[in-house]
């Protein structure tokens, strides 16, 4: 069809052996706007680069802009018309946002001299033409997030794109940068650009997207018309399984005499405030407000990383004092940090060191040699237990998917026995079947009397899994919700966009 612009039929690829793309198809119409989703390993990634030129196809064909390739080169695909911005970006840090956008253009004229004045023009019209503000001779390193994103759209058009792929878009943005990228969205649709968006956050695919195509286990599990599915059918046809939405109920447990946790007036000034709360066990408290509201600020305090600089917390009614990572591992309180690649893993090393790293004192002799049949049996206790996707625990920690890897963060507290467990953005870029066993793991926790504080803007996932929330605002708790069929994602969503005001 003539407003076919790029097609892709029966595509296969292997690596090692294994099956990553088997007989895959997809269409893609000018001006469309299709989402692509599906599990971790489900052929997401090689399929873009497929697309992209990256990949040889074993077998299949491209058909783009009415051409037929047995396989595409990277500049192939750049010339007509694919920009792919993946989730560094690809931008250069120490240069400015005109630098960025113009540079490109600059390379292909094999320009000796640096004509600034060019520069800048080249740089207005493309950020005019997404309709933004954005400091031309900011350096990108201070650019927030979002303005990245932004950045690294304006040079996909730079290049004349007909189709701009945008892998986990939204993954730092705040409700109100996802909705800025929307409308980005929605205006290249009008110039006719296609956008293949891709996505874990299911109600970003069903409220931005028009067609949507499924990957399970490298092969088209569904497509159609958004109109078709819902959520739960997406989950279904992405994992194989039905959606569980009930929610969490909290039972308050009958030997339980005093809070299990209690934070009274902690404040760091320009940071957070007066923060009071109290945690009975098998509580799951959840905590939310917008981008800079203080709430990753509060973790810290809470884990001893940055310790408050005033105010007192107790455990079980105990006093005590947390100055230091060690002293909150000491009186059970475990810590699953947003970034978990940086701060939660130890990438190089192997999955089982990461399990054991909290507990190695607790395996080893007097003389400090690790009892191996111990050490074993504790690190497979808990890739069993948390279904950890693994052939040995031997493998680096990096060898794993996203979702794998932070089922490991969550071994490494489970193994240390604590009390309290701290998470924040515990499923960011975690593929759905993975979210519900989290999910579900956090659950069985609590209801074994530990105390969980969940730290997220998913407002689903607080919804599902916590019984109560707080509302944080300029480092303040502002609300509490009770987590129970009265509050609804409706009002949640309309409380925190009126903090945007």
């Amino acid at each position: 069809m003539a407003d076919e612009f790029l097609v892709v039929k029966n595509v296969s690829k292997a690596f090692a052996g294994v099956q990553a793309l088997d007989r895959v198809s997809v269409t893609i119409r000018r001006g469309e706007i299709r989402c692509l989703v599906g599990e971790n390993g489900s052929g997401k990634s090689t399929l873009i680069k497929v697309i992209s030129g990256f990949y040889k196809p074993d077998d299949g064909e491209i058909i783009l802009n009415n051409h037929s390739y047995k396989r595409l080169h990277p500049i192939d695909a750049i010339r007509q018309g694919i920009q792919i911005i993946y989730q560094d970006f690809s931008l250069f840090p120490n240069l400015t946002v005109a630098e960025n956008l113009a540079l490109n253009y600059e390379l292909e004229q094999n320009a000796r001299i640096v004509h600034w004045k060019e520069v800048r023009q080249i740089a207005r019209e493309a950020i005019d033409r997404i309709e933004v503000e954005i400091d031309l001779d900011a350096y990108v390193e201070d650019l927030s997030v979002a303005d990245k994103q932004l950045v690294a759209i304006a040079r996909a058009i730079l290049h004349d794109a007909k189709l701009i792929i945008m892998d986990e878009p939204t993954t730092a943005l705040t409700h109100k940068e996802v909705e800025s990228l929307f409308q980005v969205i929605k205006n290249f649709q009008k110039e006719g650009i296609s956008t293949l968006f891709v996505s874990h956050k299911l109600r970003e695919v069903l409220e931005i997207s028009e067609q949507v195509t499924i990957l399970r286990n490298g092969k088209n599990a569904a497509d159609g018309a958004i109109e078709e599915f819902d959520r739960a059918k997406l989950v279904y046809y992405m994992t194989g399984r039905e959606i569980d939405d009930s929610r969490y109920q909290y039972s308050p447990r009958p030997e339980a005499s005093h809070s299990l946790f209690s934070v009274q007036h902690l404040t760091t000034p320009g940071r957070f405030e007066d923060i009071s709360f109290e945690m009975l066990p098998g509580e799951i408290v959840g905590i939310t407000g917008l981008l800079g509201s203080g709430r990753t600020a509060l973790a810290s305090a809470l884990f001893g990383l940055k310790p408050a600089e005033s105010g007192t917390m107790a455990i079980e009614g105990k006093p005590v004092q947390i100055r230091s990572v060690q002293q909150a591992i000491h009186h059970g309180i475990g810590y699953v940090p947003e970034d978990r690649l940086t701060e939660g893993l130890f990438l190089e090393q192997s999955i089982g060191r990461n399990i054991i790293v909290s507990i190695v004192e607790r395996l080893a002799n007097l003389l400090g040699i690790m009892n191996t049949d111990l050490t074993s049996r504790e690190i497979q206790k808990f890739i069993d237990y948390l279904r950890i996707k693994t052939p040995s625990s031997l493998l680096p920690v990096q060898s794993l998917s996203g979702g794998n890897q932070q089922r490991v963060v969550l071994a490494k507290w489970l193994a240390a026995k604590g009390k309290i467990l701290i998470l924040n953005g515990p499923t960011v870029g975690v593929d759905i079947g993975s979210k519900m066993d989290i999910h579900h793991t956090l659950r069985e926790l609590a209801r074994q009397g530990m105390g969980i504080v969940i730290i997220s803007d998913d407002i689903p996932e607080l919804l599902q899994n916590c019984n109560r929330i707080f509302l944080m605002h300029k480092g303040r708790f502002i609300d509490e919700l009770l987590g129970d069929e009265r509050c609804t994602e409706e009002e949640l969503t309309r409380q925190l966009a009126a903090l945007v005001k």
